[in-house]
């Protein structure tokens, strides 16, 4: 088997979970600009991510993704998903502070810098750790 045919897999998955992290991302905004309207941006961007992440799971394993290797087990499943999301949320917080108190970036400006950094983070762990033959 040729290395482009056993890319091809992949790069499938990886565009669908491009498309599917779009949608996490816009629930995952629109939970941070709602909730920091009440809370800290910090919280807000915990409860925005939180939100997301449940979105990216379930369309992962309904969509995205070909192989389950917990499939049989999707409490687990989903536990792991979480896991890798809690070092990706993380990431998130870091890059939203970062952003935000130390480079003068407004709350979306800093978002879109965080999304950048946890994308590919997130499906590389996700690919390997849970969704390979």
């Amino acid at each position: 088997m040729s290395a482009e045919r056993a890319l091809h897999p992949t790069l499938s998955e990886l565009l669908r979970y491009l498309a599917v992290s779009g949608v996490a991302l816009a629930v995952d905004t629109a939970g941070l600009l709602l909730a920091a309207n009440f809370v800290h941006y910090l919280w807000a961007a915990t409860f925005g991510f939180l939100l997301g992440a449940t979105t990216s799971y379930l369309l992962s394993v309904r969509w995205v993704f070909r192989h389950r290797r917990l499939a049989a087990f999707p409490r687990t499943e989903f536990a792991a998903f979480a896991g890798v999301g809690v070092v990706g949320l993380g990431v998130n917080n870091l890059a939203i502070y970062a952003a935000v108190e130390h480079a003068g970036l407004g709350l979306l400006a800093a978002k879109a810098v965080a999304a950048l950094l946890t994308f590919s983070f997130n499906f590389v762990l996700r690919k390997w750790g849970l969704f390979r033959p």
